[in-house]
Protein backbone atom coordinates (compact mmCIF):
# COMPACT_ATOMS: atom_id res chain seq x y z
CA UNK A 1 0.00 0.00 0.00
CA UNK A 2 1.53 3.71 -1.15
CA UNK A 3 0.68 6.85 0.36
CA UNK A 4 0.40 10.39 -0.98
CA UNK A 5 2.04 13.45 0.83
CA UNK A 6 -0.12 16.28 -0.60
CA UNK A 7 2.40 18.93 0.93
CA UNK A 8 5.45 17.22 -1.28
CA UNK A 9 6.55 16.55 2.20
CA UNK A 10 6.81 20.20 3.02
CA UNK A 11 5.39 20.63 7.08
CA UNK A 12 4.20 24.06 8.89
CA UNK A 13 5.78 24.50 11.88
CA UNK A 14 5.27 26.60 15.31
CA UNK A 15 7.76 29.49 14.58
CA UNK A 16 7.49 31.90 17.46
CA UNK A 17 5.41 34.72 18.86
CA UNK A 18 5.07 38.75 18.92
CA UNK A 19 3.73 39.66 22.75
CA UNK A 20 1.51 43.12 21.95
CA UNK A 21 1.94 44.71 25.58
CA UNK A 22 0.69 48.60 26.79
CA UNK A 23 2.00 49.82 29.92
CA UNK A 24 3.98 46.46 30.70
CA UNK A 25 0.71 44.87 30.42
CA UNK A 26 -0.25 41.73 27.56
CA UNK A 27 -3.19 43.12 24.74
CA UNK A 28 -2.70 39.98 22.68
CA UNK A 29 -0.36 38.15 20.60
CA UNK A 30 0.62 37.38 16.90
CA UNK A 31 0.93 33.75 16.66
CA UNK A 32 3.83 32.48 13.88
CA UNK A 33 4.01 29.47 11.64
CA UNK A 34 6.56 28.78 9.04
CA UNK A 35 6.95 26.38 6.50
CA UNK A 36 9.46 24.33 6.51
CA UNK A 37 10.44 23.99 2.99
CA UNK A 38 9.13 27.26 1.30
CA UNK A 39 10.15 29.45 4.54
CA UNK A 40 6.36 31.21 4.39
CA UNK A 41 5.20 32.83 7.58
CA UNK A 42 1.64 32.25 8.40
CA UNK A 43 0.43 34.85 11.19
CA UNK A 44 -2.93 34.78 13.41
CA UNK A 45 -3.56 37.55 16.08
CA UNK A 46 -4.90 36.30 19.52
CA UNK A 47 -6.57 39.15 21.89
CA UNK A 48 -7.31 38.38 25.72
CA UNK A 49 -10.82 38.61 26.04
CA UNK A 50 -11.63 37.61 22.58
CA UNK A 51 -13.21 33.85 22.14
CA UNK A 52 -14.55 34.10 19.15
CA UNK A 53 -13.34 31.71 16.54
CA UNK A 54 -11.86 32.60 12.53
CA UNK A 55 -14.06 32.05 9.69
CA UNK A 56 -11.38 30.32 7.88
CA UNK A 57 -9.80 26.67 7.91
CA UNK A 58 -6.30 26.03 8.19
CA UNK A 59 -3.49 28.43 8.04
CA UNK A 60 -4.22 32.46 7.15
CA UNK A 61 -2.18 33.38 4.13
CA UNK A 62 -0.98 36.35 2.31
CA UNK A 63 0.30 36.98 -1.08
CA UNK A 64 3.71 37.29 -2.33
CA UNK A 65 3.59 40.78 -2.92
CA UNK A 66 1.61 41.53 0.53
CA UNK A 67 3.80 41.32 4.36
CA UNK A 68 2.58 40.76 7.70
CA UNK A 69 2.19 43.86 10.11
CA UNK A 70 0.98 44.85 12.84
CA UNK A 71 -1.16 48.71 12.49
CA UNK A 72 -1.45 50.02 15.88
CA UNK A 73 -3.57 52.87 16.39
CA UNK A 74 -2.09 55.87 17.96
CA UNK A 75 -5.51 56.56 19.71
CA UNK A 76 -7.31 54.21 21.29
CA UNK A 77 -6.10 52.22 24.14
CA UNK A 78 -6.32 48.64 24.81
CA UNK A 79 -6.81 45.28 23.29
CA UNK A 80 -8.78 47.25 20.58
CA UNK A 81 -5.86 49.05 19.12
CA UNK A 82 -3.92 46.84 17.09
CA UNK A 83 -4.88 44.17 14.07
CA UNK A 84 -2.99 41.98 12.31
CA UNK A 85 -3.21 42.85 8.36
CA UNK A 86 -1.43 41.73 5.19
CA UNK A 87 -0.13 45.32 3.86
CA UNK A 88 0.53 46.40 0.47
CA UNK A 89 4.20 48.00 -0.28
CA UNK A 90 3.09 51.11 -2.11
CA UNK A 91 -0.17 52.54 -1.97
CA UNK A 92 -3.52 53.46 -0.35
CA UNK A 93 -4.54 50.44 1.89
CA UNK A 94 -7.88 49.67 3.91
CA UNK A 95 -8.81 47.15 6.17
CA UNK A 96 -11.05 47.69 8.92
CA UNK A 97 -9.92 47.91 12.44
CA UNK A 98 -10.72 45.67 15.23
CA UNK A 99 -14.11 47.09 16.07
CA UNK A 100 -14.88 46.52 12.08
CA UNK A 101 -14.61 50.04 11.09
CA UNK A 102 -12.60 51.14 7.89
CA UNK A 103 -9.60 52.74 8.39
CA UNK A 104 -7.81 54.05 5.07
CA UNK A 105 -3.90 54.93 5.41
CA UNK A 106 -1.09 55.82 2.58
CA UNK A 107 1.61 52.88 2.52
CA UNK A 108 5.33 53.40 1.24
CA UNK A 109 7.81 50.66 1.37
CA UNK A 110 5.85 48.42 3.66
CA UNK A 111 5.84 51.74 6.14
CA UNK A 112 2.35 53.11 7.01
CA UNK A 113 1.96 57.08 6.77
CA UNK A 114 -0.46 58.38 8.85
CA UNK A 115 -1.11 60.44 11.86
CA UNK A 116 -3.43 58.48 13.59
CA UNK A 117 -1.96 54.69 13.18
CA UNK A 118 1.90 53.26 12.83
CA UNK A 119 2.70 49.81 12.21
CA UNK A 120 5.52 46.91 12.80
CA UNK A 121 6.28 44.00 10.34
CA UNK A 122 5.98 40.70 11.88
CA UNK A 123 8.85 39.06 10.06
CA UNK A 124 11.27 41.64 11.86
CA UNK A 125 10.04 40.99 15.31
CA UNK A 126 9.44 37.48 15.90
CA UNK A 127 9.82 36.07 19.61
CA UNK A 128 9.46 39.48 21.14
CA UNK A 129 7.81 41.79 23.16
CA UNK A 130 6.27 45.20 21.43
CA UNK A 131 5.39 48.25 23.71
CA UNK A 132 2.54 50.41 21.85
CA UNK A 133 2.15 52.63 24.58
CA UNK A 134 3.26 56.34 23.89
CA UNK A 135 4.02 55.68 20.02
Amino acid sequence: MTTSDPTGGDKVVYFGVINITEGGKTLGSVDIWRSLLTKEMFCEEKRLGILDIVDYIGMPKKKPEEEWVVAVSRKRKGHLRWKLVKLVKEGRFRFEDADEKAVEFDVKNFVVSDPEWWGFMVKDNVNRNIEVEGK
